[in-house]
This record gives structure tokens, C-alpha cells and sequence, in this order.
């Protein structure tokens, strides 16, 4: 038997003791180092994010191989868990949107997932991390490969003004990526403790609200990228932009919830929207750029909770001023 946590149902969050899975054809069976709490685990918890119930959530982790099954992969190997495994046959996935599959089975939502001492998972998804990798910076592959892909659709260039808003890890994430850009980089958050931490890994500027960022940019930003997820902050983003700008939204707000956009200004600005989703052929690459510290994720690390603890960590708000908590089964 192992310790997981299971989503029940909707409201129904509980730590339980399961068997440990076994392995199927073309899987391994990881021995989980270290998962992070997402937004999206307390957007599960709220019934707010689509999902399965019986569940055991966490989609963002790495752990050791302990039984490599059927697949040559070498037992002992730390390896990160790109959660989506897209189905290769439908529309969406011929057309090379693979993020967009119909069919495809999301680690943690729609198969049991990474909170958990141990979880069977699909070799095909696993990327492997160096064996001297600090475990709790495997579990910043997945977040990374999810910014990775809402940056690409920004295209931040040289010379530019990029707004990241938001401090939580994918905006500090963001942060990072323009600034290896050779971006100017502005963080907006009202937390002073995230200012503080955006300064410290490649903002150029931190600020707390508009009339500050107008205060350094009159024109507003070339590219913003919105990575908090409130809608506020949404609705905000396409006024923040210059004549002429970008916006990408990263930030997930809850399934249903409508923001007001005037469409006007949107045309006569000709502000370009994008809408980032999922990881579509980044994951790799997330896992090359942590491996050799390209992005910085150790000052990220707010946190190191056991199992036990990640109920309450999932069903109460963030604690003043964390990035992420991540949970080691082995606590």
C-alpha cells in the first residue's frame, strides 16, 4: 500500500492509502521525489477545471525509476513526467496541435498522478534529468514547458518591453524567459515579498499597479503576458499593451468565468491576443533549461510539505507571498 491524494469528487479532497500500481505495457513505475501544488490542483478541488473523480491529482513532479517494465528504460534514472499524452490520431493532433487533442489523457486529472509515493506512468512522456539534479527541481519541468509555450506565442525580442503579471512561478518563469530574450522586463504583483523575488532572478523593473507601470512606460509594453489567473488582471492586460502590442494569457481562470474586452480598442490598436495552452513540444526542452540552470527554480521553492499535508494546501489559499510548495512523499 502507498499514501496518496485522492480527488473523491468535487469538494471531496482526501489523503488515502492505495495500492501501489502496477505498471502496464510501455509504462514505468516512478518513485515520486517531489510534485508542486498548481492552480490548477485548488481549480480541480473548486470544481472549476474539468476532471475525473477518484482521481490522484499532481501533474507536476519527478521521481526515480523503480520498475522499468517492458520498456529498456534504465531503473534508477531520475526522470520528469510530461503529464499529457496526446492520442496522435485526431484532427488536432495531424495538424500538429497536439496540445489541442481531443483525446488526450492528462496525468492528474484524467490518470492518477504525481501525489503519491509512487505513480505508473507512460515511458513515451518521461524525460530524463541528471542524476545530480537537486529532486525538487525535476518538478519545475512542467510549469517551465507550460511558459515555454505561452513565450514562444509572445515572441519576446531583443530591445522590447515585456509586462509579466503575476509573481507566482509561472510569472517569475516568464520573467526569466524575457529576460534571456534581452527583453527590458517589468513584474507587476501587489505582493512586495514577489517583487522583491522578480528583481532578484532578471526584472529589471517591479511594480504594483498601473499608474506605477505608467509612471516607467507612458506607452505601455510591447508584450504582456498575464500569468496570474485573475480576472481582473485579464481584462486589465489588453490596455497595458502599446498600440500595436501583444498580449498572451497564461494565467487559468475558472471554467465559466467571463471577463469584459472591448473589442474597439482591440481593433483600432490592432493589439494581437493570444491564448497559451498546455505544453505542446516543450517539455524537453523545460527539462534541459532547469538541468543546466538556464532558469533559475531554486529561490521558487517557498515550501517542502509530506503528503499529509497537501490537503490543506490545496483546499486553503496560498500562503502570503509562496511561489510553490512542493510535496516529497518522503517527508
Amino acid at each position: 500500500m502507498m499514501r496518496a491524494i485522492q480527488l473523491v469528487e468535487t469538494g471531496n479532497l482526501q489523503a488515502i492509502d492505495i495500492p501501489v500500481p502496477k505498471p502496464a505495457p510501455g509504462e514505468i513505475l516512478i518513485k515520486v521525489e517531489a510534485a508542486g501544488i498548481c492552480g490548477t490542483d485548488r481549480h480541480l478541488y473548486h470544481g472549476e477545471f474539468p476532471s475525473v473523480p477518484e482521481k490522484v491529482l499532481g501533474h507536476e513532479f519527478s521521481g526515480i525509476i523503480v520498475d522499468s517494465g517492458d520498456t529498456g528504460m534504465a531503473e534508477g534514472a531520475r526522470v520528469t513526467c510530461d503529464p499529457n499524452t496526446w492520442c496522435g490520431t485526431c484532427d488536432q493532433c495531424l495538424r500538429g496541435r497536439v496540445n489541442l487533442c481531443s483525446h488526450n489523457v492528462a496525468t492528474g486529472i484524467h490518470r492518477d498522478g504525481g501525489f503519491a509515493e509512487y505513480c505508473a506512468f507512460p515511458a513515451s512522456k518521461a524525460v530524463e534529468l541528471p542524476a545530480d539534479l537537486d529532486p525538487l527541481h525535476g518538478a519545475f519541468c512542467e510549469p517551465l514547458a507550460c511558459t515555454l509555450h505561452g513565450m514562444d506565442l509572445g515572441a519576446a525580442r531583443a530591445g522590447e518591453k515585456v509586462l509579466v503579471i503575476g509573481g507566482g512561478v509561472i510569472g517569475l518563469m516568464a520573467v526569466q524567459i524575457a529576460k534571456l530574450a534581452g527583453s527590458d522586463v517589468m513584474l507587476m504583483t501587489r505582493s512586495a515579498e514577489k517583487q522583491a523575488l522578480g528583481l532578484s532572478t532578471g526584472a529589471d523593473l517591479a511594480v504594483g499597479n498601473e499608474a506605477e507601470l505608467r509612471a516607467h512606460w507612458p506607452n505601455g509594453a510591447d508584450l504582456v503576458v498575464e500569468c496570474a489567473g485573475v480576472d481582473a488582471t485579464v481584462a486589465m492586460s489588453p490596455k497595458l499593451a502599446r498600440t500595436g502590442g501583444r498580449v498572451v494569457i497564461l494565467g487559468v481562470l475558472p471554467q465559466g468565468q467571463q471577463v469584459p474586452i472591448e473589442p474597439f480598442d482591440l481593433l483600432f490598436r490592432e493589439i494581437q491576443m493570444h491564448f497559451s495552452f498546455l505544453n505542446p513540444f516543450t517539455h524537453a526542452r523545460a527539462a534541459q533549461m532547469v538541468a543546466d540552470g538556464t532558469i533559475n527554480v531554486a529561490p521558487l521553492v517557498s515550501r517542502v510539505i509530506s503528503l499529509d499535508e497537501t490537503v490543506d494546501a490545496i483546499t486553503q489559499p496560498p500562503r502570503k507571498g509562496e511561489v510553490r510548495a512542493i510535496v516529497v512523499p518522503s517527508v
